[in-house]
């Protein structure tokens, strides 16, 4: 039996994947170009008699609120089996950039309301929650006080939520932090957001890491 993944989220997810429903038959683009792709590449060539099925929903420019009201069409008719959750930046770069984004108090209502109402919809789901993440470079960088001011709190709030259900928590900032003591920060996230080849290849690793007891 077929263990269904669903990777939800920004354009750090989406990776540039296609969308458009007349290349539904273009198998080799509908993971995208990132992390979600990686993993499934690296998870579904070691064990393919587990017969994974992954499916990418995430969409570039998306806040909690765009999760949030998309969530019956790509969450509860995907219905998975595991569904994994990254999303913050742009509800963070929308306040710092054009003092548009999203409180903490209200992410945190949000990803509430996004839980609960997965929980009750498919309560067999697992939940995976990935931790929202920011390196100093480019315009990231030139604000990048205003912009931790913001995300801080996000990341504190995800932790918060999954120790909270017991859902599994994939810690990200730190390991970008580390590694940022080997080389660059530009080297792992290119405008500090969005995650070059190298990042995404370091997101893949750590949520295989983290979520290896359930898959």
């Amino acid at each position: 039996m077929a263990l269904k993944i669903l990777f939800q989220g920004d354009s750090i997810t989406d990776g540039g994947r296609w969308k458009d429903k007349e290349h539904e038959w273009d198998l080799n683009h509908h993971m995208g170009q990132g992390y979600a792709f990686a993993v499934s590449s690296l998870l579904g060539s070691k064990y393919p008699e587990k017969e994974y099925e992954f499916v990418n929903r995430g969409i570039s420019g998306n806040r909690i609120t765009d999760l949030y009201a998309r969530m019956r069409e790509d969450i509860i008719n995907i219905a998975p089996d595991v569904l994994s959750i990254l999303i913050g930046v742009n509800d963070v770069g929308r306040e710092v950039f054009e003092s548009r984004g999203t409180e903490p108090e209200k992410y945190e209502k949000i990803y509430r309301l996004i839980i609960d109402e997965t929980k009750q919809k498919l309560p067999n789901t697992k939940l995976v929650l990935m931790e929202p993440f920011s390196l100093p470079v480019k315009d990231v960088g030139k604000v990048f006080d205003r912009w931790e001011n913001h995300l801080a709190p996000l990341r504190e709030i995800v932790k918060k939520l999954a120790e909270e259900y017991g859902f599994i928590f994939v810690p990200l900032q730190e390991k970008f932090n580390d590694l940022c003591k080997v080389k660059e920060a530009s080297y792992w996230l290119w405008d500090g957001v969005h995650p070059t080849p190298s990042g995404h290849g370091i997101i893949a690793q750590s949520w295989i890491k983290a979520t290896k007891d359930i898959l």
